[in-house]
């Protein structure tokens, strides 16, 4: 009897997961469709990632040669690209991805734009194999291979940051042909990830720290790779476990050196434990903790804005190690940087020049309450020399006033003006003696060939003078900064004020050696914010969702059940990636006494019910530990509701024993979609991306200063 009794529960749950299957194939299907048809994304709480990069794609595929497009004016407004100068033609400028956010919608960018400078005009190139739309993502020129620049991650989410995830592929852009090739080395290669730094040494490109985003919460990355352009693999050095390294962290500033590499700042978020005993807190130095007083701690994470220096001495292979082999490489700590920019600020960029590098604005932010940041923005400029390791402000000088020409002129032009003089003299003299010598169309060449020249002289005389102001640009962090023939370009950047996120549509120049003026390239307002919707919306949103669900005649429980969460709010200006707090699950009475039913029947009866009801649903890249993490208060509360349709009380229960049984559903929920979930990855995996993640679910309560300090 219990055989039989087992394989007919055994039948009714494959029915059961086969008549689920279909049903979750039909709302995938449902939602493609809405994707494919621009379905007004304010109808609909969010669409389906993997649609819309596969839409990506197909546009892609439709370019068959690489061409630019002048654009009749600058690009589209975005953040958190990528901005450097072209090492392989000193007249341009290459910009590439990035993302804006409205307050209500995320649209992200796989476009590579070209900056002329003496032309003042952009350029937009399109390419048949280019990197899907991504920000975060880092790049660097290569060191021998002077005309390439490699990129590596980024991330990508759907319009509302529902879900989204970190790729993990590799990119070379000749940067004569702008032609993009993907790299596929062999070994291993870097995991997943977003805000990390890259730079280069001779024939290695370093890439060092990031964050991942799981299901749980932010994981910063302290790890080091080193990529041989000559051999084509990826490395992970192993460190001495003594040795001091620089702790996890992005946003830092990451720049080449003659011996290697070095590093300064960044932003991670730091576990702390605060103490409810006596005369204890906790304090905290650069991750360090340590405990005071007694009492019980609760752990958090806070944000950590970091101010050491490290130095990575990379020693090639031939000198210290056998030609052929990997490099040495070791983390050797420098002092803090004198004359360092005070107050500590995240978000200040840093571009590499001459030795040095050139540091703009950044944010400071006070924790004032659970509720609010109070944040100070800066507008300063700074040179770091890197070999004396300290600090020095830079300021814009007015250029001499008309007085000193004057007096120069008084005496004679002075060495210069009269060296003018007689260039042009020359050049008049040759021009008659050309054509007095020569005749027939070789003169008329000659003449036309000067003419032209004068013509070029006069075409740049007439370009739009820029405006030149001796004031920096605003206040802003995370600007992208890029240095060409000794002049610093600023493009965007991001600044907030209450509720609301800017992202600065402006590029500007200032020259390091003058040092006399900001030049405005461009600057443009950004009015189309969205302001955050009312609670009355919000409702109406949630009866529309219903509506919806009541529409399928098969599985409209499931459908309505998962549509019942309320959608996640986010605060615009923290980037969509802070949640509002969640209700804790109800708490149980630790009782020790066992259930009157029989175990066996008990267990295949809530596990068929738990399939019928189709909540929680597994992610690619989750393992079953991670995915009982990420759900356990859903299978509790279906635990205890199944008991109570059994007339058992889950007083009667322990905690542990409630947590033990939650687990064994959702270990078997795990293995029954286990069939779809690795096809799911492994179509991911093809195309570069790492983890998917939902932000719903986050066990962390946000980042504290957004998004935008951890770039």
């Amino acid at each position: 009897m219990a055989k039989d009794k087992k394989s007919k529960s055994d039948s009714k749950k494959a029915k059961l997961a086969e008549k689920k299957q279909k049903q979750e194939k039909k709302a995938d299907k449902k939602s493609k469709s809405k994707a494919a048809k621009n379905a007004d994304p304010d109808e609909v709480d969010d669409v389906d990632i993997d649609a819309v990069l596969e839409e990506y794609r197909k546009q892609q595929e439709q370019f068959l040669k690489i061409t630019e497009t002048v654009l009749d004016q600058p690009p589209r407004v975005r953040s958190h690209g990528t901005f450097i100068a072209n090492p392989a033609n000193s007249n341009q400028l290459l910009l590439f991805g990035g993302e804006y956010f409205n307050g209500s919608l995320a649209t992200f960018f796989n476009d590579l734009l070209v900056y002329y400078i003496d032309k003042d005009e952009w350029r937009s190139v399109t390419s048949p194999n280019a990197p899907l739309p991504r920000s975060g993502h880092a790049w660097t020129r290569g060191g021998n291979d002077s005309k390439s620049i490699y990129l590596f991650g980024g991330e990508f989410s759907s319009p509302k940051q529902g879900t989204f995830y970190h790729y993990n592929d590799f990119w070379k852009l000749d940067c004569s042909s702008k032609e993009w090739t993907r790299l596929e080395p062999k070994g291993k290669t870097p995991p997943a990830r977003s805000g990390h730094r890259m730079t280069y040494y001779k024939q290695y490109i370093i890439l060092f720290g990031g964050f991942q985003d799981t299901a749980n919460q932010t994981k910063y990355l302290g790890d080091l790779w080193i990529y041989d352009t000559n051999n084509f693999v990826w490395f992970s050095p192993t460190l001495p476990p003594a040795q001091l390294k620089p702790e996890p962290r992005s946003s830092f500033t990451l720049l080449p050196n003659d011996q290697g590499a070095v590093l300064y700042g960044g932003y991670s978020r730091v576990k702390a434990t605060s103490s409810a005993g006596k005369g204890g807190g906790q304090q905290q130095n650069q991750g360090k903790k340590s405990q005071g007083g007694g009492g019980t701690g609760k752990s958090a994470y806070k944000p950590m804005v970091h101010t050491d220096c490290f130095f990575l001495r990379v020693v090639p292979p031939g000198q210290e190690a056998p030609q052929g082999a990997q490099p040495v490489v070791r983390w050797e700590r420098r002092k803090k940087p004198a004359n360092a920019p005070n107050p500590t600020r995240a978000g200040a960029t840093m571009a590499f020049h001459k030795g040095r590098g050139i540091l703009f604005g950044g944010v400071h932010d006070v924790d004032e309450s659970e509720e609010g940041i109070d944040s100070e923005f800066f507008n300063q400029l700074f040179a770091w020399n890197v070999e004396r390791n300290r600090f020095f402000p830079l300021g814009l000088r007015k250029p001499r006033g008309n007085a000193g020409n004057k007096k120069g002129e008084q005496r004679g032009g002075g060495r210069k003006g009269n060296r003018q003089a007689n260039e042009e003299e020359l050049l008049r003299s040759l021009a008659k003696l050309t054509a007095g010598q020569g005749g027939g169309d070789d003169d008329v060449m000659e003449i036309d060939g000067l003419g032209g020249q004068e013509e070029k002289e006069e075409e740049r005389e007439t370009k739009r003078e820029m405006p030149v102001s001796m004031e920096l640009p605003h206040v802003r962090f995370n600007a992208q900064l890029a240095v060409q023939d000794d002049v610093l370009y600023i493009y965007g950047g991001t600044f907030e004020k209450g509720d609301r996120e800017f992202t600065f549509d402006d590029l500007y120049a200032i020259d390091l050696g003058k040092m006399d003026g900001c030049k405005e390239v461009f600057n443009r307002p950004v009015e189309d914010w969205v302001e955050s919707e009312d609670e009355d919306e919000d409702e109406e949103d949630d009866d529309e969702y219903e509506d919806e669900d009541d529409e399928d005649d098969e599985g409209d429980v499931e459908m309505a059940d998962a549509a019942a969460g309320e959608p996640v709010k986010y605060t615009p200006s923290k980037r969509g990636r802070k949640k509002q707090d969640v209700d804790e699950a109800a708490s149980v009475a630790d009782t020790e006494t066992t259930i009157a039913a029989s175990e066996e029947d008990w267990e295949a009866e809530t596990a068929t019910e738990t399939v019928d009801d189709g909540l929680p649903h597994p992610r690619p890249f989750e393992s079953r530990r991670d995915f009982f993490q990420r759900t356990s208060n859903e299978w509790q509360e279906i635990l205890m509701t199944n008991l109570r349709w059994k007339n058992i009380q889950p007083e009667t229960l322990s905690i542990k024993e409630i947590k033990s049984k939650a687990f064994e559903l959702s270990e078997e929920k795990w293995w029954d979609c286990r069939e779809e979930i690795t096809a799911l990855e492994d179509e991911q995996e093809a195309a570069g991306i790492g983890e998917v993640v939902s932000l719903n679910d986050r066990g962390d309560s946000g980042h504290g200063g957004g998004t935008g300090r951890r770039r």
